[in-house]
């Protein structure tokens, strides 16, 4: 059976403003020092997955700039293009059924756009694994990653150790619960069990096991997901999806899905992954100076400490910072404390209430 990959990449990236923009968000940018990051997540999946196997599903604001960025062996029929943004679960039902009308019932991995990722051998070990159980049971798998600390900026999946089933060299276990971000008590308590794994947003499932599951989980959704199949690859295709996306619910593929089924399985992985979800989060991605600093562009810090400075443009200068994030680019300025650097998506809410779209 064929695997195929499925990429979302229309995501804002709010908790990266100034520099992440509405038309050009994280996934577009070179934040992690190799690539841009959607360009990354194609180099670490193609040794299992060939770039023609691989579809990118974007939104029509950023389709400019994914042609633009993307590698060139990506087939542009690969790219798909949602009218409005309708969260994961309808992003991965009109890539499915695209697999389906293409290529029969594959295998589908599906990827965040946006990840780090550092020990890309020991990852494509795990993708393997999975792709393996999802081709031989019903499951729906997903990628589980062994937490370090207690984060409350991730969700968890609760699993059982004594529920497990092989997965080449790996080991699979039933995911009994899917719980949001928790509390600092919370989150101490889980790292405390062992029996909780952070949440990576990466699933692997056959492409008629995902749809089957939406006809039971998220019926109206697969209804009218399934009124464009009609229409792929011939000129109508274009219309169909705009007139069928609007009336889509809006909903991710955890609560529709994945915290519904009772067939869901984890493989904990162990590879360095990062969501890079905000700025205080690149601490895990970069090394910082002995002063706790991560910085980039031209600046001088002095008795600054466990600070993140990100110039883009002009000279900066930070005297007697601590835990404090400051970002430049050309026309705006951030400034806010690390503790605080899951709130800067306030900021993106606030420009769009007052209509400051220049700065979106």
């Amino acid at each position: 059976m064929n695997i195929y990959g499925v990429i979302m990449a229309g995501g804002g990236g709010t908790r990266f403003w100034p520099l992440s923009r509405a038309t050009a968000p994280k996934q577009f940018l070179n934040i992690t020092g190799e690539d841009s990051m959607i360009n990354d997540t194609i180099k670490r999946i193609k040794d299992v997955i060939p770039p023609e196997n691989i579809l990118i599903v974007t939104n029509k604001a950023q389709e400019k700039i994914l042609n633009e960025v993307i590698q060139e062996d990506i087939p542009k029929e690969n790219v798909l293009v949602e009218p409005v943004g309708r969260n994961t679960a309808a992003c991965i039902a009109y890539a499915a059924i695209v697999i389906k009308k293409r290529y029969g019932d594959s295998v589908m991995a599906v990827f965040p756009s946006d990840h780090y990722i550092k020990n890309v051998d020991e990852f494509q070990r795990v993708l393997r694994s999975a792709c393996s159980i999802a081709e031989s049971t019903e499951k729906l798998v997903t990628m589980g990653i062994e937490p370090t600390y207690p984060s409350t900026g991730y969700g968890y999946i609760k699993y059982d150790k004594d529920r497990s089933l092989p997965a080449g060299n790996k080991t699979a276990y039933e995911a009994v619960e899917f719980v949001e971000k928790p509390s600092v008590p919370k989150a101490k308590k889980y790292l405390e069990s062992g029996n909780y794994l952070w949440n990576s947003g990466m699933f692997v499932w056959k492409s008629s096991v995902i749809l089957n599951n939406f006809r039971r989980f998220l019926p109206r959704l697969y209804r009218n997901i399934e009124k464009i199949e009609p229409f792929l690859g011939t000129p109508e295709e274009g219309k169909a999806v705009e007139d069928i996306y609007p009336i889509l619910p809006s909903i991710s593929i955890d609560y529709g899905v994945m915290e519904r089924s009772d067939e869901v399985v984890v493989i904990p992985g162990d590879f360095g992954w990062n969501d890079v979800g905000c700025w205080d989060s690149l601490g895990s991605v970069f090394p910082p100076d002995e002063n706790g600093n991560i910085t980039k562009g031209d600046f001088v810090d002095i008795e600054t400490r466990n600070s993140i400075i990100y110039s883009n443009s002009r000279f900066v200068a930070a005297v007697g910072l601590e835990n404090m994030i400051v970002v430049e680019t050309s026309d705006a300025l951030l400034v806010c404390s690390k503790e605080k650097a899951q709130d800067v998506k306030k900021v993106v809410e606030y420009l769009n209430k007052v209509g400051r779209e220049e700065l979106l």
